[in-house]
C-alpha cells in the first residue's frame, strides 16, 4: 500500500456517534494521521473515532474558531485536511487527491480550495450554493481561522491559494427541525457578535427581536431563490 500524503485529517465533534464513522474513515483512506477533537460528547463520538484509528483529543468548546484553531495546531504533518463530522469524501474524492498531491501543484500552494456538495436529508442539491460552493478545507499547518463568533473562515491573507477538483460530500441535517435550528443558533451568533464589537467601538446598535430568525430565513431565499436551489424542488437529484 502507497504511503499517504503528508496530511493531518482534523474534525472537531460533539455527539456524532451517528456519522463520526463515515467522516473519520474517509479520511483515514487519504491521512497519515486522523485527529478528532470532541468538546464532551456523552455518546460514542470518541469510541467509534478511536476504533477507527483516529487520536482523540477532549477539549470543552471554545467557538468555532477557536477550536479549529487547536485542532489545527496538533497535527503533525505539514498539511491539514479539516472536515466537519458531517462531511466526507467518497471514492472519485479521495482518488482526486491522491492525485492532486502528486501532482507537485502543492508546491506553489498554501491554500487549496474544495468543491463542497450539499445532501439535505438524504437528497443531493444539484442548484444554488448548496451543490459546489468552494471551501477551503485543504492547508498548510501554518494557517489558521479568523476568530469570528460563526461562519468562520481562514486568514488566506498572505497566502497562496488554488483550487481543485475535489469534491467533498456534505449531509446538512439529520431533519428539518435541526436545520431551522442550527439556521437560527448561526444568525444569533452573528447578531450578538456584531453587538459586541459595535459596543467595543463604542458605537450603539440595536439587533431587533427576530433578527436571528430573519437572518436564516434570508438565507434560505438566497439559496433557494436567488441561486435557484428552488429548482432542486422537494427532494435532489442523486
Amino acid at each position: 500500500m502507497p504511503h499517504p500524503p503528508p496530511l493531518t485529517g482534523v474534525v472537531v465533534a460533539c455527539n456524532e456517534a451517528d456519522r463520526i464513522e463515515r467522516c473519520v474513515a474517509s479520511l483515514r483512506a487519504i491521512c497519515a494521521e486522523v485527529l478528532v477533537v470532541d468538546s464532551g460528547s456523552t455518546d460514542a463520538t470518541r469510541e467509534r473515532a478511536e476504533a477507527l484509528g483516529a487520536r482523540v483529543i477532549e477539549q470543552p468548546w471554545l467557538g468555532f474558531a477557536r477550536q479549529k484553531n487547536l485542532a489545527i495546531s496538533l497535527a503533525t504533518q505539514p498539511w491539514v485536511l479539516l472536515l466537519d463530522a458531517d462531511e466526507w469524501l467518497d471514492e472519485d474524492a479521495l482518488e482526486a487527491m491522491r492525485a492532486l498531491f502528486a501532482s507537485g501543484r502543492l508546491e506553489a500552494a498554501d491554500v487549496v480550495t474544495l468543491r463542497r456538495r450539499t445532501r439535505f436529508l438524504g437528497s443531493v442539491m444539484r442548484y444554488g450554493s448548496f451543490a459546489a460552493e468552494p471551501v477551503e478545507r485543504l492547508f498548510r499547518a501554518h494557517c489558521r481561522h479568523e476568530e469570528l463568533a460563526v461562519h468562520e473562515r481562514l486568514d488566506t491573507r498572505g497566502q497562496r491559494v488554488i483550487t481543485s477538483s475535489v469534491r467533498m460530500e456534505h449531509d446538512t441535517a439529520r431533519s428539518e427541525a435541526e436545520y431551522w435550528a442550527k439556521l437560527q443558533r448561526y444568525a444569533r451568533l452573528w447578531a450578538e457578535e456584531r453587538t459586541a464589537r459595535a459596543t467595543a467601538a463604542e458605537w450603539r446598535v440595536r439587533v431587533p427581536p427576530g433578527r436571528a430568525s430573519a437572518a436564516a430565513l434570508a438565507y434560505l431565499l438566497k439559496n433557494l431563490v436567488l441561486r435557484l436551489g428552488v429548482l432542486d424542488g422537494p427532494g435532489g437529484d442523486a
